[in-house]
């Protein structure tokens, strides 16, 4: 029933029904959960540790939230609140991907679950970045309506 087009620089639009895209933002984050439960709960890995990258899933987002709640929508060039956001972002972001690295090197984890953490993280931000591009942008329809 909605309609959602992205307007891609080359000239060319892309166009998703919203609920289709709602569908596929679940069933991504579902699979990059997978992904990290797999490299948590194999048998031959057996440790729960890289658990602690759901801190910086539920993180990440908060500074655009904040920095989207606080700064004004006028299309600055640039925007010192939202450009603070994206620096603590990507720190997040970099620390997710830091953390089963480093538990894998101090031989908490073995490596074949840190590489598939790290394939859980990559499906994970990417579907948080999905998210922000469908619903962040707040025209005439977005995501507080869900």
């Amino acid at each position: 029933s909605f309609k959602y087009c992205l307007d891609l620089p080359v000239t060319s639009t892309i166009c998703v029904w919203l609920p289709t895209a709602l569908v596929a933002l679940s069933f991504s984050g579902a699979i990059g959960l997978t992904f990290l439960l797999l490299g948590c709960g194999l048998e031959e890995y057996g440790v729960y540790w890289p658990l602690f990258v759901l801190i910086f899933y539920v993180l990440s987002p908060i500074p655009t939230f904040i920095s989207r709640r606080l700064s004004d929508d006028s299309d600055a060039t640039s925007n010192a609140c939202r450009e603070l956001a994206y620096f603590f972002t990507t720190g997040i972001v970099v620390s997710a991907f830091g953390l089963p690295i480093i538990m894998a090197r101090t031989e908490l984890i073995q490596w074949g679950a840190c590489g598939l953490v790290m394939a859980g993280n990559s499906v994970i931000f990417f579907t948080i970045l999905g998210f922000f591009l469908v619903f962040g942008r707040g025209d005439d329809f977005s995501w507080e309506q869900w």
